[in-house]
């Protein structure tokens, strides 16, 4: 039985992180990298995986990209978690696409973000997950990002979506934690909300959420499912602890690219390369810096290598943490 067999409560929850893409040094997919990846988390707790989204640099990513992604995320999970494809597009027809890619390549559910660019209204919107609902027979997660797409999916259109099982979640990237107290009144039992803001993800799941779906877990998945069960059994004084372990880190990771930034932590662990696709552009080496120095604020044993950059002076390395 798959995952999209099962009813999403039992999988749609704590935290899941949105994987990135490692390339290699010709910029074509490393495998073998993203099958470590994959493994990583489900060995650390984690209930699902998205795969092929922000942070795995969706829009350079090819179609047939996109399915071996998919596939390897499915054969390496073997059912131990869910494999959620990030399927959307400023196109409805786009989006369908990559939806019954999805599906034929045995995701778990897709993860359809608001159309960006096009600026459509409420009604644009409810009409284009509605085309995609009827395309495919997958759980479809709600993505509202308005930072990266302008236009905020309103509660009432989230409301009116929930009706349909079809739509299970949303992923809520708005940072707005009143919202979540709104749209727990408005949508239908079951629905589930989820954080899309590290930052403020602790306080979202204090507060009933049911989940994150991460940047921050790709570094440190130990201490984020920990930070997740310390929420839902309220036991505040820890979650409080290990959020400000986490907060560096997070704070880190979004100075300034959080796909570049993410690769660039995992690579200090050699986990993958740092490579990412134009338009994105590798770290600075003062972001480069900040990161080293948050991953090891954590004290989380993560096996950093002392990477390979010309020795900066101890006043550039002071301004460059502040």
């Amino acid at each position: 039985m798959t995952y999209a067999m099962i009813h999403p409560a039992t999988w749609l929850m704590g935290y899941i992180p949105d994987l990135p893409t490692p390339f290699d040094s010709g910029g074509e997919l490393d495998l073998a990298a993203f099958r470590g990846l994959c493994e990583r988390q489900i060995a650390t707790g984690a209930t699902a995986l998205v795969v092929g989204e922000v942070i795995g640099e969706d829009s350079t990513l090819s179609d047939a990209e996109h399915s071996a992604l998919t596939r390897i995320a499915v054969r390496v999970s073997r059912g131990r978690a869910a494999v959620i494809a990030g399927a959307g597009s400023n196109s409805t027809s786009a989006a369908i696409e990559l939806s019954r890619r999805a599906e034929a390549d045995g995701a778990d559910a897709v993860l359809s973000v608001v159309p960006y660019y096009n600026k459509p209204t409420q009604a644009g919107l409810y009409a284009h997950f509605g085309a995609i609902a009827e395309a495919t027979r997958l759980p479809i997660i709600l993505h509202d990002v308005p930072s990266r797409t302008v236009r905020e999916l309103s509660d009432d259109t989230v409301a009116q979506l929930s009706r349909s099982a079809r739509f299970v979640g949303l992923k809520d990237a708005t940072g707005d934690l009143f919202r979540l107290q709104r749209l727990r009144a408005l949508v239908r039992p079951g629905f589930r909300l989820l954080s899309g803001d590290d930052a403020t993800a602790p306080a979202f799941l204090v507060h009933g959420g049911d989940g994150c779906i991460s940047v921050t877990s790709n570094l440190l998945p130990d201490l984020c499912q920990e930070l997740y069960r310390c929420c839902v059994e309220d036991d505040l004084k820890t979650a409080r602890a290990l959020a400000v372990r986490i907060g560096r880190l997070t704070s880190a990771l979004t100075r300034e690219s959080p796909s570049a930034s993410a690769k660039y932590a995992l690579s200090l662990s050699h986990k993958m390369t740092p490579h990412v696709r134009l338009p994105l552009v590798e770290l600075s080496d003062a972001a480069q810096i900040v990161v080293e120095e948050a991953l090891r604020a954590t004290d989380e044993n993560i096996g950093l290598h002392t990477p390979k950059r010309l020795e900066t002076s101890d006043s550039q390395r002071a301004s460059a943490i502040r």
